[in-house]
């Protein structure tokens, strides 16, 4: 039997899919819970059965193609209607059928919503949450009840609030969640308010924090510390308006800040896993600054922290990014000073001996590039390919003789790139011609043709993201251009960066590079 004295409670599947252009499927909920309880939460709650289809289908295939480990599946629904038994109420009747063992009922704790939203008496919302919670209970189910509105209920009118916590308190509810709905709480409100209601009541209490002030994670962190011991998150924060209390960084914050174990062993480090898995599920570009998972998070760029972090690491580090699933990386920029570029180096496997004229040489030129508008940071692969340079073994595959690239414009409206570039390969000059469906595309298959006839591994190299940055606006159509490009191998993603006044002349200096370092990748020696 797991630990049950603090729960992990997580909503991506329901609340988190609130979030403005967040359309799960069902596969996609499926894939999400599994990916959860990898990462060890208590609870997953996947939707509202008999609200929509999705959710109850949900439930349905939950049952045959989940195998939890950690985590107990949860149905999400409302207390039953005024005037209505629970034991013959339909919505209560979807939520015994799911099958979930675990029932998360929402009620309302605002004696104005009671009013004015239910229509119905301060006096009947609680016979509706007694009956309810009871009833479920008596049918094997676990029940938590979500307090709606409670944070601005409980200061509009406290004794009412407090009695709806009693009242699914004394009929066997597992655990009481206030809910900050509107999200507007502050960290002194939450936890002054927590430990009220907490010695008001006696009754194990949870938390729901909405974002809408920048603090769900603040304030669910300061109801913890002032009693609850059950925390509503979603991943990475996704949620309705602004989003929900983030799942990776609560959790982080409470084994490693708070010392309180509330994952299972070894849980926490898939952290940076999960949540960018999530991502992706979810179609939404993971955060790069997010908390503890970011890519990011634990990244350095300015010089004095580098040089600091060269003889200690924790100087600049609250924590170990290992121990979220995550890791250092140092960037490179006109920031940067030699024990950044030293540390960088090593990052990317280039010995650069403790040459200070080297690293003099190379900090030079990073910041002189970047002055014209060169970003190394998303562009470790040009940024290697500079080192190996200055240190004298930068592979040449080839070399470029010229390259060209027209668009022909038609009559009927279509339009067709031609692309001629004139190489040297291995001593021998190559010209190649290719069509593409616009410059950059038809001198990437120029490019290509000219090559792989004789670095046949090309053909695995394709690629995945093109970027264009316009770095001078009050330039106009001639403004300075930035390119990344990004091209994979199956293996890994490598990313380069080009800059110039003409776009395509920008695009070839990065896709030279991403080739050259997509052959170096493939272990071709240098000519």
């Amino acid at each position: 039997m797991p630990d049950d004295s603090f729960h992990v409670f997580d909503t991506t599947l329901r609340d988190g899919a609130q979030r403005e252009g967040v359309n799960l499927t069902v596969a996609d909920k499926l894939a999400i819970a599994g990916l959860l309880d990898e990462f060890g939460v208590g609870f997953i709650e996947g939707g509202w059965p008999g609200a929509n289809p999705k959710d109850t289908e949900f439930f349905q295939r939950a049952s045959q193609e989940l195998d939890l480990e950690h985590a107990q599946l949860t149905a999400f629904g409302a207390t039953r209607r005024p005037g209505v038994r629970a034991a013959d109420d339909p919505q209560v009747a979807a939520l015994r059928e799911s099958g979930a063992p675990v029932v998360t009922l929402v009620a309302k704790s605002d004696v104005r919503h009671v009013e004015r939203a239910l229509r119905t008496t301060g006096g009947e919302n609680l016979a509706m949450i007694a009956d309810t919670v009871a009833h479920l209970k008596e049918c094997g189910r676990r029940v938590f009840l979500d307090c709606e509105h409670f944070f601005d209920g409980y200061r509009y009118d406290p004794g009412y609030a407090l009695d709806v916590v009693r009242a699914a308190g004394a009929a066997g509810a597992d655990a009481v969640v206030l809910c900050d709905t509107n999200g507007g709480m502050l960290p002194s409100g939450v936890g002054r308010t927590v430990a009220e209601v907490l010695e008001a009541t006696g009754v194990r209490l949870g938390v729901h924090a909405q974002d809408d002030t920048g603090c769900a994670v603040a304030n669910t962190l300061a109801a913890v510390e002032a009693g609850a011991t059950h925390v509503q998150c979603t991943a990475n924060g996704y949620g309705e308006r602004v989003g929900n209390a983030d799942l990776f960084s609560v959790a982080a914050a409470l084994e490693l800040k708070y010392d309180r174990r509330v994952l299972p062993e070894g849980r926490l480090a898939e952290a940076a896993r999960v949540s960018a898995a999530v991502a992706e599920l979810v179609n939404i570009a993971p955060a790069t600054h997010q908390p503890y998972v970011g890519v990011s998070a634990f990244a350095h760029k300015a010089g004095l922290h580098a040089s600091a972090i060269k003889v200690d690491p924790d100087l600049y580090q609250h924590t170990d990014p290992a121990l979220v699933g995550n890791g250092m990386r140092m960037l490179v920029s006109d920031m940067a000073g030699r024990a950044s570029v030293e540390l960088k180096a090593e990052e990317l496997g280039v010995d650069l001996g403790g040459d200070r004229a080297l690293l003099g040489r190379v900090v030079d030129r990073v910041k002189e590039m970047e002055r014209a508008g060169y970003s190394f940071e998303a562009a470790d692969a040009s940024l290697e390919l500079l080192l190996r340079e200055e240190r004298g073994d930068r592979p040449r595959y080839f070399t470029a003789e010229s390259w060209r690239a027209i668009t022909e414009r038609r009559a009927d409206g279509s339009s067709l790139s031609e692309a001629t570039v004139k190489l040297h390969v291995k001593g021998e000059r190559v010209i190649a011609t290719a069509e593409g469906n616009g410059p950059v595309n038809a001198l990437d298959r120029a490019l290509r043709s000219a090559v792989e006839g004789v670095y046949t591994a090309l053909g695995g190299i394709q690629l995945a993201d093109y970027k264009v940055r316009i770095l001078d606006g009050g330039g106009g159509t001639g403004a300075v251009t930035r390119i990344l490009v990004t091209f994979g191998d199956g293996r890994g993603e490598w990313t380069t960066v080009g800059v110039g006044e003409n776009v395509i002349d920008a695009s070839w200096t990065a896709l030279e590079q991403a080739i050259t370092y997509g052959l170096m990748r493939q272990g071709y020696p240098a000519p």
